[in-house]
């Protein structure tokens, strides 16, 4: 199974990115999905997860109410809509699918991850 992210780039504090997980697997909508990021000198930590059905997210507390996580199983492609971005938001952004998941924030419960997407925010 592979993992493409996409939709990083440059934006300035209070602007928006859409970023974009396309899976190569067409039976996708078995999978939980996750980001994750990553800036540097920091560990990864968790932005947002999404139910294999689509009726259950979670998000971290810094992004809640600013980014919302969705998914469309018919392109096996998931999303991560980013508003309101603020500096501290820039990070390497990473998508991750999981068959079975019991901690949807756990990056280790994620059997496959993308190759991460860039996501810079001027001040």
């Amino acid at each position: 199974v592979q993992l493409q992210a996409s939709g990083g780039g440059l934006v300035q504090a209070g602007g928006s990115l859409r970023l974009s997980c396309a899976v190569s697997d067409p039976t996708y909508g078995n999978y939980a999905m996750g980001w994750f990021r990553q800036a540097p000198g920091e560990e990864r930590e968790f932005v947002a997860a999404i139910s294999w059905k689509g009726s259950s997210t979670y998000y971290s507390d810094s992004v809640k109410g600013r980014f919302t996580i969705s998914r469309d199983n018919a392109r096996s492609t998931g999303y991560l809509q980013m508003n309101s971005l603020k500096p501290e938001d820039a990070a390497v952004y990473y998508c991750a699918a999981a068959v079975i998941i019991t901690t949807m924030s756990r990056g280790d419960e994620y059997d496959y991850w993308g190759q991460g997407t860039q996501v810079t925010v001027s001040s």
